[in-house]
């Protein structure tokens, strides 16, 4: 990959993993609840669905997958309810303590993997960037030696500033009435991710 390839891809990149999405929302709550180092599990679980995925992608499955029409509605209704699930759960526990104890490391890290999994932005993302900036005339593998550590940093520093923030607001959200509602915002950005992802999952004419 020339410096100019790679130059084009680490800024769609870096554009891609900073665009606040259901991942970021995420991350700012983990950190809002459990302090930074207990957080960075989600971190560390969005990092292994970017590197399954960027695998997957150069096998080509990523792009299996969003051709067949119907496999693809069916996985992203089922990633729109589960969206909503999460935000209407956040609702209503939003004005309720949340002990460290509550939330277990393993708990943590599958939670944040199966919203990064699920997340409609993650394939169309990936599918992007091989489509792009993959080129047909080098083999895939020596381009993989660049693209992965390049979008895996990025992605590192994106969400650990994302986790940061939730930190920052965390302690800044002295009055339990402000956390509530900081709480209940993030809630509402998961009911609206997931009603957007299952308004764009409207089964196409023809879908079988």
């Amino acid at each position: 990959m020339s410096f100019e390839a790679w130059s084009v891809f680490a800024l769609f990149w870096a554009v891609f993993v900073t665009t606040p999405g259901p991942n970021a929302v995420n991350c700012i709550s983990n950190g809002m609840n459990l302090g930074f180092l207990r957080a960075m599990v989600g971190v560390l679980a969005i990092l292994t669905q970017a590197s399954l995925f960027l695998v997957l992608s150069a096998l080509g499955v990523t792009a299996l997958i969003a051709a067949s029409p119907t496999g693809f509605w069916v996985a992203k209704m089922i990633g729109a309810g589960f969206l909503i699930y999460l935000g209407l759960r956040g609702w209503q526990n939003a004005a309720r303590p949340v002990p460290q104890t509550e939330r277990p490391v393993r708990h943590v890290y599958l939670h944040s993997l199966a919203i990064a999994t699920i997340n409609p932005k993650s394939v169309a993302g990936y599918l992007s960037a091989f489509s792009q900036f993959v080129q047909p005339n080098v083999p895939i593998w020596e381009q993989m030696v660049v693209i992965m550590p390049t979008a895996l940093v990025l992605t590192t520093l994106s969400y650990t500033g994302f986790t940061l923030i939730g930190v920052v607001m965390g302690k800044a959200a002295m009055a339990a009435v402000f956390n509530v509602w900081i709480r209940r915002l993030l809630a509402i950005c998961f009911v609206i991710y997931g009603v957007l992802l299952g308004l764009s999952s409207a089964p196409q004419a023809g879908m079988r």
